[in-house]
């Protein structure tokens, strides 16, 4: 669900849409990583186990009639014994529900290698075209200095401006008349 608000995301923001869609696809292993990772640290949880799986129990040994107060102490060690087995068991269900999750988040990093190099052809076209238009705006401005330069010499030397005619088709004069 994360992936797919991502997405739309990338949607409205069209200008970093590469990005957005390579975050969405990260973003998609690492939660597919992080449930895989559940699983196995919740490896006993009945969600994991097919339905009628039964938990293995131990007989109870203290219950034999005439020695059964002496196997009192094999009673704990086979509840142990049958705990590891459950335990086992219960790994064992979830092992193939983590490599589902593992495996889809295998495939999303899959897939982001190509994103990769995508976004950063993108990036690397975007700041080309940044750069040249920047470099086309310094010399603009480099040239409008250089202009202001010239009219500043000319006014300070008397020399006469030109007369600049504007939208209204009046004639107006850079400096005052005298």
């Amino acid at each position: 669900m994360p992936a797919a608000v991502a997405l739309v995301a990338g949607f409205v923001l069209r200008r970093n849409f590469h990005l957005i869609a390579l975050g969405a696809v990260f973003l998609f292993a690492a939660l597919n990583a992080a449930a895989g990772v559940y699983i196995l640290n919740h490896f006993s949880d009945s969600r994991w186990s097919p339905e009628g799986m039964a938990l293995l129990s131990a007989p109870s040994l203290s219950e034999t009639p005439l020695v059964g107060e002496f196997l009192v102490p094999l009673d704990s060690a086979m509840e142990g014994v049958v705990g590891g087995v459950n335990d086992f068991r219960a790994f064992q269900q979830a092992l193939p529900v983590t490599f589902e999750f593992l495996a889809a988040s295998g495939w999303a990093l899959l897939v982001s290698v190509p994103l990769v190099v995508f976004a950063a052809f993108v990036s690397f076209a975007r700041t080309r075209r940044r750069k040249a238009e920047f470099t086309k705006y310094s010399a603009t401005v480099d040239s409008l200095k250089d202009e202001l330069e010239q009219i500043k010499r000319q006014l300070s030397a008397g020399y006469p401006t030109h007369s600049a005619r504007f939208s209204d088709g009046e004639d107006h004069r850079l400096t005052p008349r005298g």
